[in-house]
Parts: C-alpha cells; structure tokens; sequence
C-alpha cells in the first residue's frame, strides 16, 4: 500500500526521506544541523522538514535501532506522533543517558519514520464495561 506525503524543505541542510530497502517499514530522518545533546539532557534534533500527513494517517517517529544500539540517545515519548494537521518542522525529541555531552552531526541518520493509518474511536459512556478473562489485572498481573 502507498500513499502520497508532501513534504516541504525549510533549509538547505533537509534530506527528504527515502526507504533504504524494499518493504522497509521506516524512513530515515536527518538532523539538518549540527548540535549538542547535553549530558543527561533533552534536545529536539530539528530535520529542516515539514510534511503534510493526510488525513486519517500520523507520522509515528522512531529512533533508529542502530542509534539505539551505539549511542546513549533515547526518544522519551516513543514513538513521537506527527498529527495530519501539523505543519510545522518536525524535531527529533531525544534524551541524552551518559554523563557526557553527545554531538549529531548534520546529515547523521537520528531516527525514522513510519506513517500509519489512524482510526477515530467513538466514545460511548456505560455504566458497566463487558467481563473479559484478564478482568481488571493489570501492571505485570500475566507473569513476569
């Protein structure tokens, strides 16, 4: 399945995305500059890009699983939602574990993307939710 994304370079440094491979689920996004993580810090790692998602689908953002491996960078809120109305450059929001400051590069691979279908639930009020096996079991309740 294929589905059309615009996508809009802010500045000169922006690599527009593109699958590595056939089948690929994800995409590389670039950091368009070279900055500092600090030490135990937050940064937001900017692309230079601003898409526009259509409507029904979101842009899930990823860290790269070699990023994960080799590096102390973490994407906290993982994965980042890119809504279908968001204009606006995305940033790559990603924490720094190590007790020493982290360098991205500009044009360094940082994370990936993933546009996923969206559905819309319908909220309906009840006074009683159906029974199910697992009940109300929850937090680590099936095992270890």
């Amino acid at each position: 399945m294929t589905q059309r994304v615009l996508i809009k370079k802010l500045n000169a440094n922006a690599v527009i995305p593109s699958y590595k491979k056939q089948g690929d689920a994800g995409f590389d996004l670039y950091a368009s500059q070279d900055m500092t993580v600090p030490a135990h810090g937050t940064a937001i790692i900017p692309t230079g890009l601003a898409f526009a998602i259509p409507e029904g689908f979101e842009m899930q953002v990823r860290l790269r699983s070699s990023i994960g491996l080799k590096t102390p960078l973490v994407i906290p809120n993982a994965p980042g939602t890119i809504d279908s109305g968001y204009r606006g450059e995305v940033g790559i929001v990603v924490r720094n574990l190590s007790d020493k400051p982290f360098a991205v590069e500009k044009g360094e691979r940082i994370a990936q993307g993933v546009i996923a279908p969206v559905i819309m639930a319908i909220f309906a009020e009840t006074e009683e939710l159906p029974a199910s096996e697992r009940g109300t079991g929850g937090y680590g309740s099936t095992g270890k």
